[in-house]
């Protein structure tokens, strides 16, 4: 999560604490180094008060001074009270700061006679959230005059299982506080609603409501006045009705709801794809945040890209389903949302397929349905499934969930069909006794699932097997008689072994599959032509500034080879990348000695493809510089080091061959044929375009050297 502190001024402004009247009571601002008078029971909140953000936690922001109350203390799991001491009521209001987990079993509660009168509770109930706290208030006034105590409660051990609160005031002015389920209504004219978004705002439910019904619900950062950036959100399937925009809590003084306007167009949009930090070709959403590719298909003569994606913030959160259709692998369409989060819960990872037989049924004319298997992450975390036939609109499935809760942490289904068997087949991440596990379970129709084995990866603080599981059968060297099957994990660390149908048989695992940054939850496309196994990941590169963050990696061909210590994968750049070249020199065969003119000297790029073979011979380094990313390769050590990130990268019959891609938002570098794919985020500068190229410690033999200047794939 990313979040931006919010300027005490702005909330000592905004509560307008005192204006006219009595003077306002400071009742706590927690800012000594103990609870004082304040009693506590349990271990949640400690011998006093936290001094913001806690460990393991996101941060925290919008409490006023140094300290708070923050019952996260040990995380979600411990459970505490916090009671003042007993005061007399003397103001009309007692208003205060307020943040964490949205429960009854979490609150802030006003007692009088031993009875509850008043409480609230933070505002995040869901996967995602913010930790900032929001000014809140009660009235009080019917209560002037009685003695009272305040208790803070934390009772809950889950997912948000705590409480923030801060600077707690008696006041006879009013704050200006919030209001309640404020609305605004739209006679629906155009494809877009543009919401207007700070980031690291506090964050509000915003509800959409057709016909009286809330189709969707997200959290949203809303600008209060002058916005960082405008969400688009497609009202399209309402035109010429009326919907609504229900905000649980605005402030009074908020602009947000008067600010959005109605556009077929995004704002900016002249400047889409041409934003300075956009990857040129790295696919990333025109609005909002995205993380792990989902649901990676061909169907209908195109690649099926969806991803996690948050429409409505530049950070995690409010999982939805993005979409985006390619027929070359590099040239991109998005077409818009289609899994939005309902009551099930947010739309967590999964995974597509292509039902060719339509043994679920819903194929229509003929055609096989495109069947999406995905996480609704509510409470429970269960499993459900989507269809298509036309590959731009999706039912869901109304029996869901087609497979319930086994427990909390079951995610991320991959399902694949299993020809020798006739059926299909799901790996499943989940948390299973102590472990990172991966079920497998099998269905004659997507509808019904049938565990038939587990197969157990590390104890969680590990990475192995832990998320997003990928599986599939390779042929090694290419030989259709020998082949093995895959099980990947999010890190992309996999085991090779053999599958019945039902149980998977490890020949080895624990084996290291990227050896660079920020690479995470990659997918392969299910029925790509030619038999090819293409996968691609999320590639964790941040754009501040940028109304985008993240994007995909690289589209990758995955093969297995033989090496002295059995089969491993390898990673190449799919051969449809080809068709970004636009310049293109060769060096020829050479020797490269120390001290010699960089012979790279008059290319200037910033979208560039480097291919080189060569001999180390007597150099101890063979060192690129691609737009100030450090590419040097150690001769002795047989290793790859980019941006100061080592890799081991052995020779390959006494050769090192290379292949550099850079973008605007860093590096991917393949070698060793494959066998070390070290993808680096890294935000390049537009002025530096230099490419440099030396040996060190003695002369390295090029053999081949190619550098090729390359399109945008979004022209």
């Amino acid at each position: 999560m990313f979040h931006r502190l919010i300027p005490t001024i702005a909330i000592v402004s905004f509560w307008a604490i005192r204006t006219a009247g009595a003077e306002d009571i400071l009742l706590a601002d927690f800012e000594a180094e103990s609870y004082g008078a304040w009693k506590t029971s349990g271990t949640a909140f400690g011998s006093g008060p936290a001094r913001g953000t806690l460990p393991n936690q996101m941060q925290v922001d919008g409490y006023l001074g140094k300290g708070l109350v923050n019952s996260y203390l040990n995380g979600d799991g411990s459970i505490g009270t916090l009671t003042s001491p007993e005061f007399k009521i003397e103001r009309k209001y007692i208003a205060f700061l307020i943040g964490g987990g949205r429960s009854d079993q979490l609150a802030l509660q006003l007692m009088i006679d031993g009875n509850v009168v008043r409480s609230s509770t933070g505002p995040n109930d869901k996967p995602g959230g913010s930790e900032s706290l929001a000014p809140d208030a009660w009235d009080v006034a019917e209560f002037v005059g009685r003695k009272a105590t305040l208790r803070i409660i934390d009772q809950a051990t889950g997912g948000w299982g705590h409480i923030n609160v801060d600077h707690i005031v008696q006041t006879d002015t009013k704050p200006k506080g919030l209001l309640k389920n404020a609305e605004r209504t739209f006679d629906v004219q155009s494809r877009y609603l543009l919401i207007p978004i700070k980031n690291g705002a506090a964050k509000r439910e915003v509800s959409l409501l057709a016909n009286g019904q809330r189709i969707v619900r997200n959290d949203i950062e809303l600008a209060d006045e002058a916005p960082d950036w405008w969400a688009p959100m497609d009202v399209s399937s309402w035109k010429g009705k009326s919907v609504t925009l229900r905000v649980d809590k605005l402030r009074e003084d908020s602009s947000a709801l008067a600010n959005i306007q109605q556009s077929d167009k995004l704002r900016n949009e002249d400047d889409l794809y041409r934003e300075s930090m956009r990857g040129q070709f790295h696919f990333s959403p025109k609005r909002g945040w995205n993380n792990d590719p989902n649901g990676c298909v061909y169907y209908n003569g195109e690649y099926h890209l969806f991803f996690q994606h948050n429409p409505y913030g530049w950070g995690w959160g409010n999982m939805h389903w993005g979409h985006a259709v390619s027929r070359d692998l590099v040239h991109w369409e998005e077409l818009g949302d289609v899994l939005l989060p309902d009551d099930m819960g947010p739309m967590f990872s999964g995974s597509a397929v292509v039902d060719h037989n339509n043994t679920s049924g819903f194929g229509m004319g003929g055609k096989a349905p495109l069947v999406l298997i995905y996480t609704a992450a509510g409470n429970p975390t269960v499993q459900g499934i989507a269809y298509s036939v036309d590959g731009r609109t999706f039912t869901k499935y109304s029996g869901n969930p087609v497979l319930k809760q086994i427990t909390g942490g079951n995610r991320d289904p991959k399902v694949i069909w299993h020809e020798p068997t006739k059926q299909w087949v799901m790996t499943l991440y989940v948390e299973w006794q102590g472990k990172h596990t991966i079920h497998f379970f099998t269905s004659p129709n997507l509808k019904d699932w049938t565990l038939a084995s587990i197969t157990e990866g590390d104890a969680p603080g590990s990475n192995f097997l832990f998320e997003c599981p990928d599986f599939f059968e390779l042929p090694i060297d290419g030989d259709p008689t020998r082949k093995k099957w895959v099980l990947l994990a999010a890190n992309s660390d996999y085991a090779i072994g053999s599958f019945d149908g039902k149980k998977f048989s490890a020949d080895a695992t624990r084996l290291k599959g990227h050896r660079g940054r920020g690479f995470y939850a990659a997918q392969s496309f299910s029925d790509a032509p030619d038999g090819r196994r293409i996968f691609i990941g999320w590639w964790q590169t941040e754009t501040k500034g940028m109304p985008f963050n993240q994007s995909m990696s690289l589209p990758l061909e995955l093969a297995l080879t033989q090496t002295n210590d059995g089969p491993r994968i390898t990673f190449s750049p799919a051969k449809e990348l080809q068709s970004l070249r636009d310049r293109s020199y060769q060096v020829e065969s050479r020797s490269l000695r120390p001290g010699e003119k960089n012979p790279l000297d008059d290319i200037q790029a910033e979208l560039l493809e480097l291919r080189m073979e060569f001999e180390p011979g007597e150099a101890q380094q063979v060192v690129l510089n691609i737009r100030d990313v450090m590419v040097e390769y150690d001769a002795a050590k047989q290793e790859l080091s980019v941006a100061g990130h080592h890799a081991a990268a052995p020779l390959r019959d006494g050769r090192q061959r290379l292949v550099i891609y850079c973008d605007r938002t860093g590096v991917e570098v393949f070698a060793s044929d494959g066998l070390c794919y070290v993808p680096m985020p890294y935000n390049t500068k537009p002025e530096n375009k230099r490419i440099f190229l030396e040996s060190r410690g003695g002369a390295a033999m090029i053999h081949s050297l190619e550098v090729h200047q390359l399109k945008s794939a979004w022209r």
